[in-house]
């Protein structure tokens, strides 16, 4: 039985900073090397950034980042290193989006400063948040590799995801060790389910797992890392730490030696360096510890919350923004807004602006004030009520004879919406918005109001998990006022407003919306679960005739398995109607 030291390097790489990321690239490959790992596997697509969507289909792109990997095989000496790459056949059209040629999700096997062999990803999902089959042609060829004087194949992603695909197959030419290097996005409760997955293939393979993570936001995704590695009988030898940068080192007991797969494989097998040979430096872990990293995962409040703020600080940050500006009512969807952006970008980088109308009660006006000087935030004080008095005047003969309604509760929010605009635009701060998934599906939030804005920070977050997330983070600090979690939800647009007047219980309606629309129920089967024919009409048209809005708002950090956007893509004309 031999033992192979695996690093597993999860970095947050950023999609087009291909200089930016073979740094970062080459300085986990050094620390991986100092510790005597004989591979060290890093992130899909790691070089470009994942995903980079339509920048593959710029030839020059492509060509950067080919030369950029070149950089990356020149450190691995000493080490055998997979990394992520988009690989290209340039003597085929067949790619119908380019024409320029066959391009491939790739992973690069680099050792001693050369290119051993290049695997390309075989299955190419199309589904959610993905859209391989735009991009990628599959790769048809499985190899394994003797590293370390044991047998290890290599593949990608969703090639582990399935019974029957590469791992099975790589497993048969007599791999024992699989290394899956990913861009898993990640979504509640992924991280049970991804390593639930991987203990199943490790299980009917007989081989060990070690699965390669990236971590950090980009666009509306967040990549939650957890990279780990899996015994064959599935159980975890070493996990890394979720949402942060971390190298993952295990020795891994492999139970087969490469010999006797060279017999069984012939030019399947690629022998590659026997870095064992050398002196390995002990872990700097106790001595019946084989692993660097911390096994125990996060709580699923934690991972959700943690995720948004990664997806927060990361937006912000690789889009160039070093503060951001909120409106801050005192209402509970806009004090989480606030928390989340002072602990993902500081709250010296947080400006809160409290801007009361003549519906503001007192109490949401203090708790703005109070969480504003408990997280340390600057607060903004601008009453609307002279500009919605003038909005109203100017109005007046066009209005005359009609009652007032929603047309005028919405030009509050559309002041607000201008104000944090202006100040967005006059200092260069992200506006970030603070609407609600449940209030983005029904339709109950303002177009060029409180959806303007930047960044939508808990566009995917129900009300419901809202006022769980809030008690959660004040279990890590007090900073929220219980007032602001125990009063009634209310916009504070009209005397005596409370949501529950316009829209079902939130405790009602998040479990149908969830039915609906993520888990494609049908309108029968969702009054089955038990709710009543009306509220499930109700919730349902509600959800159908908001389209319009969804499609004009700022993305937003994904957190549920189908979020509006990326995941759910529905036609704003639509007339079928499911009841």
């Amino acid at each position: 039985m031999k033992t192979l030291r695996v690093a597993l390097a999860q970095i947050n790489p950023t999609v087009g900073d291909l200089d930016g990321n073979v740094q970062k690239v080459v300085e986990y490959i050094g620390r991986a090397r100092d510790l005597g790992a004989d591979l060290v596997a890093l992130p899909e697509l790691a070089i470009t950034g994942y995903p980079p969507e339509d920048l593959v289909f710029r030839p020059q792109f492509v060509a950067a980042n080919r030369q950029a990997l070149n950089d990356v095989i020149a450190e691995s000496h000493g080490i055998t290193v997979i990394v992520g790459f988009v690989d290209s056949d340039p003597d085929s059209n067949s790619v119908p989006s380019s024409g320029r040629g066959r391009i491939y999700n790739a992973a690069a096997i680099a050792s001693d400063g050369k290119l051993v062999d290049v695997y390309r990803k075989a299955l190419l999902p199309n589904y959610g948040v993905f859209d391989e089959q735009r991009y990628f042609a599959p790769g048809t060829s499985t190899h394994v590799y003797g590293i370390g004087g044991s047998p290890v194949a290599v593949n990608i992603c969703e090639d582990i995801w399935f019974p029957h695909g590469p791992t099975a197959a790589q497993a048969s030419q007599g791999a024992r060790l699989i290394v899956n290097i990913n861009g898993s996005p990640y979504h509640q409760g992924k991280r049970v389910q991804r390593e639930a997955m991987l203990a199943e293939r490790a299980r009917e393979n007989g081989v060990a797992i070690a699965y390669a993570n990236m971590v950090g936001g980009q666009d509306e995704l967040v990549f939650d890392g957890g990279s780990v590695v899996i015994s064959p009988t599935g159980d975890v030898m070493a996990r890394a730490k979720q949402f942060e940068e971390d190298l993952l080192v295990c020795d891994v007991p492999i139970h087969t030696n490469a010999p006797d797969v060279v017999t069984g494989t012939a030019e399947a097998f690629i022998a590659i360096s026997e870095a064992v040979s050398r002196l390995r430096p002990p872990l700097p872990s106790s001595p019946d510890l084989a692993s660097l990293g911390d096994m125990a995962p996060m709580s699923e409040l934690e991972e959700v919350y943690t995720a948004l703020v990664t997806g927060t600080r990361d937006y912000a940050r690789k889009t160039g923004f070093d503060k951001v500006v909120l409106a801050l009512s005192g209402g509970i969807d806009s004090t989480l807004v606030a928390v989340i952006a002072a602990d993902a970008l500081g709250p010296e980088n947080v400006v809160v602006v409290s801007m009361p109308s003549r519906y503001s009660s007192q109490g949401s006006v203090t708790d703005a004030d109070v969480l504003a000087r408990n997280l340390g935030v600057e607060i903004l004080s601008t009453p609307i009520e002279p500009v919605f008095a003038a909005y109203l005047q100017t109005l007046k003969s066009a209005f005359a004879g009609t009652e007032p309604d929603v047309a005028e509760e919405n030009l509050q929010s559309r002041i607000r919406g201008d104000l944090v605009m202006a100040l967005s635009n006059k200092f260069g701060y992200l506006a970030l918005t603070t609407g609600n998934k449940s209030e983005y599906a029904t339709g109950y939030a303002t177009l060029y109001g409180d959806m303007s804005g930047g960044f939508a920070v808990i566009k995917d977050v129900p009300k419901t998990l809202v006022y769980d997330l809030c008690r959660y983070r004040n279990t890590v600090s007090p900073v929220i006022p219980i007032s602001v979690i125990e009063k009634p939800p209310s916009a504070e647009l009209r005397p005596d407003q409370f949501d529950a007047d316009s829209l079902p219980p939130y405790d009602v309606l998040d479990p149908i919306a969830e039915a609906y629309v993520e888990n494609d129920l049908p309108y029968r089967e969702i009054v089955e679960l038990g709710y009543a024919p009306e509220a499930v009409q109700r919730v349902i048209s509600l959800i159908d005739r908001a389209e319009y809005k969804r499609r004009q708002a700022a993305p937003g950090v994904k957190i549920t398995e189908r979020n509006f956007g990326r995941d759910r893509r529905m036609p704003i004309i639509n007339r079928y109607r499911p009841f």
